[in-house]
Order: C-alpha cells, then sequence, then structure tokens
C-alpha cells in the first residue's frame, strides 16, 4: 500500500510525537507499505521555519533529504501536472500545500495520511 503524508504527519513521525493517532501509527509502521512525502512539504517546512511559526522542526528543515531518506520515504516531486490540478480545486480551503498534496494524492489514487479534516474537501481518502 501506498501513502502520501501531510506535514504535519511528516514533522510528528519525526519526533515520535503521541500526536499520531494510531491508525497513522500503524501505516507507517506497516513494512509493505510505501511512504512518500510530498515536495510541497519541504517547501511548507522551511517556509513556516523562516516565518518562526514552527520553530520545533528546524532540525528537520535543516536536513530534509536526509532525514526522509533515513526513515525510508520517497520525496515526490510537483509536476506541472499537479500544480494545475491543484489550481483547479474550487472551495474555501486556500493552503497552497494541502492542495498540492491532495492534487498528488487523487492523481496517483492514494490515502493522504494526516490530521486535517480540511483535506476531506478535496476529494481524497484520508487515514487518522
Amino acid at each position: 500500500m501506498k501513502y502520501l503524508l501531510d506535514t504535519h504527519t511528516i514533522v510528528w513521525a519525526g519526533e515520535q510525537s503521541k500526536r499520531l493517532s494510531r491508525l497513522a501509527r500503524k501505516a507507517l509502521e506497516n513494512p509493505e507499505a510505501k511512504i512518500l512525502v510530498s515536495a510541497a512539504s519541504a517547501w511548507e517546512i522551511a517556509t513556516k521555519v523562516r516565518k518562526g511559526k514552527w520553530p520545533e522542526a528546524a532540525r528537520l528543515e535543516a536536513d530534509f533529504v536526509k532525514f526522509m531518506t533515513i526513515a525510508g520515504f520517497e520525496i515526490l516531486p510537483i509536476s506541472a501536472e499537479d500544480a494545475i490540478r491543484a489550481a483547479r480545486f474550487t472551495g474555501p480551503h486556500k493552503d497552497p500545500f494541502d492542495r498540492i498534496i491532495a492534487a498528488q494524492a487523487l492523481a496517483l489514487d492514494i490515502p493522504v495520511i494526516g490530521v486535517d479534516p480540511d483535506l476531506d474537501n478535496f476529494g481524497v481518502r484520508r487515514i487518522w
């Protein structure tokens, strides 16, 4: 099974946080699972660290690719098709990072592991 991680899930998984749900933790620990991480998450973490909104993610941001490699996560690049799909979503949810993650999950027909119920507005399957 393939999963795409929402950005909070990446950070919480790295911290081994108790904020991860039982289902999220189970999916992440499944040795059969292929875990994907959007390049949008690197962008989001770096942006929020720079703005001082997510100081606890500074260590992750400093060596994002290395941490993803160690975790066994595959980084998913953002394609032009992903960007167009994300821009075409209608509705009130304007977060560009969530829009890209949702577009990629829909394109790949895989669920997102994420706490944010606003992702549901894009029609993605979400595990939490």
